[in-house]
C-alpha cells in the first residue's frame, strides 16, 4: 500500500476497531502510536498492541491521552512527534456509546459521548492539521457510523455524534485539500466487538435481518478501509463517508 515508514496515531487503539487498525497499519510498514485513555484495563491493552507491532518488527509507541480535553491532545502530538518525527496519518476512533432512550438520557451521558465521539475528533484534527500542513501532506481518517446515517432508537447521542463527524469529515476536507491533505470518514455497520458480543441473541437476530449480506461485520473488514484511505492509492478521494456495514445503508 506504498505505508513504509509512514507515521500513523489511532486514537482509542488498545481495543475493537481501534486496535484491528493499528495491528494491520504496522503490518503495511507504518509506525504506530496507539492512543489510550486511563481507563480500566485500556494501558495493558494498548502496551499489548504495541508489543505485537514490535515482535513483528514493526516501530510502535502507547500514548496516553483524553480525547476530549484539547490540552491532553495537543501534548499526546507533540509527543508522538518528537518521537517519530512527524504525523503523516490520523485515525479518529476513540468513541463510546451511552445508550437510552431520549425521554429517559441523562445530561452528562449525552454530554459524555458528544464530548469524546465528535469534541474529540475536533480535538485532534485540530491539533493535528497544524503539523500536516507544514508537511504539505497528510490523511485523516474519522471513524463515524451507519447510525449517523440512517439514526437508531435509544442513541440520539450517539448518532448525533456521529453525524457530525460527517459534517465535520465533509467541511474540513475543503479547507485542506489545497495543502494535500486528504480527510475521509468510515461508517461501521454493526461490527463484532465487545460492545456487540453483550447483545442479547434476539437482538443479533433482529440485526441480521437488517444486513443483506447476513452477518456481522469484523473488525479486519473496517481496517481494510481505513488502511486504503489512508494511502496514496486514495489520493484522490476526499470528503467521503464510506459505509462498512454489509448494505444496511445504500447510497
Amino acid at each position: 500500500m506504498g505505508l513504509e515508514d509512514k507515521v500513523a496515531l489511532v486514537t482509542g487503539g488498545s481495543r475493537g476497531i481501534g486496535r484491528t487498525v493499528a495491528l494491520k497499519l504496522a503490518q503495511e510498514g507504518c509506525r504506530v502510536a496507539v492512543n489510550y485513555v486511563d481507563f480500566d484495563r485500556n494501558q495493558e491493552e494498548a502496551e499489548e498492541v504495541v508489543s505485537l507491532i514490535k515482535k513483528a518488527g514493526g516501530q510502535a509507541l502507547s500514548v496516553k491521552g483524553d480525547v476530549a480535553n484539547f490540552e491532553e491532545v495537543e501534548s499526546m502530538m507533540r509527543e508522538v512527534s518528537e518521537y517519530f518525527g512527524r504525523i503523516d496519518i490520523l485515525v479518529n476512533n476513540a468513541g463510546i456509546t451511552r445508550d437510552n432512550l431520549l425521554m429517559r438520557m441523562k445530561e452528562e451521558d449525552w454530554d459524555a459521548v458528544i464530548n469524546i465521539n465528535l469534541k474529540g475528533t475536533f480535538h485532534c484534527c485540530k491539533s493535528v492539521v497544524k503539523l500536516m500542513m507544514k508537511q504539505k501532506y497528510g490523511k485523516i481518517v474519522n471513524v463515524a457510523s451507519v447510525v449517523g446515517l440512517m439514526g437508531n432508537a435509544g442513541q440520539t447521542n450517539y448518532a448525533a455524534s456521529k453525524a457530525g463527524i460527517i459534517g465535520f469529515t465533509k467541511s474540513l476536507a475543503r479547507e485542506v485539500a489545497s495543502r494535500n491533505i486528504n480527510v475521509n470518514a468510515v461508517a461501521p455497520g454493526f461490527i463484532a466487538t465487545a460492545m456487540t458480543e453483550n447483545l442479547p441473541e434476539s437482538s443479533q437476530e433482529a440485526l441480521l435481518k437488517q444486513i443483506p449480506l447476513q452477518r456481522l461485520g469484523k473488525p479486519e473488514d473496517v481496517a481494510e478501509l481505513v488502511v486504503f484511505l489512508a494511502s496514496d492509492k486514495a489520493a484522490y478521494i476526499t470528503g467521503q463517508t464510506i459505509a462498512v456495514d454489509g448494505g444496511m445503508v445504500m447510497n
